[in-house]
């Protein structure tokens, strides 16, 4: 008689580590492939204004095929793993020589380098050149600060303390003259968030070096203001949006700072510490991040144009330019309503789901981190394309800052770049899917509970997917009325 198959023996291979991890790659890739194929080639992304080729698929195929990933990939994880093999991933850690004195000299030096830059950038800003690509002050601003500090932070780890240059001059000043209120938490940071992606989007700082100039300067006053007041740990820790975003970012990345040294760990393992997001304020600025991209490419694209046209004719009185700013407000505000709303909202289905002790409002916290990459995919789709192009032009204008070459050049990145958006957001959002199934192991004890509670996130987490995919196969246009 033929002998029974060995299904425990079967069991076991399927319950390895390397068939684990093969098997979340397989349907990665097959998924990547497939998305890479269902959109037609282009110069650049959504940020970047330039038109895009039609899908060679129906776009609702295409929108399901990436919602199907994150699913499909949070049932594998679900499924495949256990917690014995969540520890080991997430325990790994090497151990980076200490810098010692190395460190303290490079700290001097990077903020001593920060406040030169921005002294060059405020004051090239009024004097230097018009012409955007030629002007330091938005290089730096946007190429630099917008797009490759970010890129830095959460594919490494975070420079900024090392680079900040308004912590450099709060150092030196007197400062802590009053305590900086608890109970106020980030919630500083969160509106200085919000405030400028406003900015960014109802003045013309990305084309007119001087007007990113003023900006600066108000932004500088107000930093170093705050941080004499509460003290700069206080201020940089808690209130500066800037700060925040990047220590956030820093979350995600391979380089982390622990009391006894610093070490290399796994992409998004530190999310996994109870630091990283403490409360709803740090909730409201993680998805603050999500929005303020996805925001950013909706109204780069010409389903964000005729909405923004649509809405401002709506508008009975005042000029033009003054209803447009009234729409694009409410668009922003509301969105971001939505996204901060639909989360907390998964965080009280999951606690029903779950039938937990813990309240909705501790889920959501311990949830969170993982919307952090998240952002970062959404920021590395948006943003790969600007670093690049302008990376030539920064280098050479930053070379001569004074006498900057008349018209630098830029580089117009290859077609495979619009794929390559898809993978980042895919690839952040697997990521994210990854670091929400530990936490759940972590949180909950029965394998099953901790399975059950995760559905809400995903669902979220598909939901920001299928948006983000949305505007990325749409056509790009210039933000009408401001700029």
């Amino acid at each position: 008689m033929p002998s029974s198959p060995d299904w425990e023996g079967v069991g076991r291979v399927l319950r390895t580590p390397a068939v684990r991890i093969g098997a979340q790659f397989v349907v990665w890739c097959v998924a990547l492939a497939a998305l890479a194929g269902t959109v037609g080639a282009s110069n650049g992304l959504t940020l970047s204004k330039s038109p895009k080729d039609t899908l060679a698929v129906p776009r609702w195929l295409y929108l399901a095929t990436g919602g199907a990933t994150i699913g499909a990939s949070a049932l594998l994880a679900s499924f495949v793993t256990d917690r014995a093999f969540i520890a080991r991933l997430d325990d790994w850690s090497y151990p980076l020589p200490s810098a010692g004195r190395l460190r303290r000299l490079a700290v001097w030096g990077g903020r001593t380098l920060g406040v030169v830059v921005l002294v060059l950038a405020v004051y090239l800003g009024f004097t230097g050149p018009a012409l955007p690509t030629a002007s330091f002050t938005i290089l730096i601003a946007f190429a630099g600060g917008r797009a490759a500090l970010p890129i830095l932070s959460y594919v490494v780890g975070n420079v900024w303390p090392i680079l900040n240059p308004w912590r450099a001059i709060a150092t030196v000043l007197p400062s802590g003259f009053v305590t900086y209120p608890a109970s106020l938490q980030r919630w500083p940071a969160v509106c200085g968030l919000l405030a400028l992606v406003w900015v960014e989007v109802v003045f013309p700082i990305s084309t007119v070096p001087s007007v990113l100039a003023t900006v600066l300067v108000v932004y500088s006053v107000v930093t170093v203001a705050g941080a004499v007041l509460v003290g700069p740990e206080a201020w940089f820790h808690n209130a500066d949006p800037v700060s925040v975003m990047l220590r956030c970012y820093g979350a995600v990345g391979i380089v982390q700072r622990y009391p006894d040294r610093v070490r290399a760990v796994l992409p998004g393992s530190r999310l996994q510490d109870p630091d990283v997001v403490t409360d709803r304020s740090d909730i409201a600025f993680v998805i603050g991040l999500v929005w303020e991209l996805t925001y950013s490419g909706f109204i780069t694209t010409t389903a964000g144009d005729t909405t923004i046209r649509t809405l401002t004719a709506v508008l009975p009185a005042g000029s033009t330019t003054n209803r447009a700013i009234v729409v694009y407000t409410a668009v922003f505000l509301a969105g971001y309503a939505v996204f901060l709303g639909a989360y907390l909202y998964a965080g009280r289905w999951s606690r029903r789901l779950s039938g937990t002790y813990l309240t909705s409002r501790a889920l959501a916290v311990r949830f969170a981190p993982p919307l952090l990459a998240v952002a970062a995919g959404y920021h590395l789709a948006h943003y790969a394309t600007l670093a690049v192009s302008l990376a030539p032009a920064m280098v050479a204008v930053s070379a001569s800052p004074l006498v900057p070459p008349p018209n630098p050049v830029v580089l117009s990145p290859p077609g495979w770049f619009n794929a390559a958006s898809i993978a980042f957001v895919l690839a952040g959002h697997l990521l994210a899917v990854w670091a929400a199934h530990t936490a759940a192991y972590d949180v909950f004890p029965r394998r099953l509970v901790a399975i059950k509670s995760q559905y809400p996130f995903v669902l979220v987490m598909i939901g920001y997917t299928v948006v983000s995919l949305w505007l990325l196969s749409l056509q790009g246009a210039v933000p009408p009325f401001v700029g």
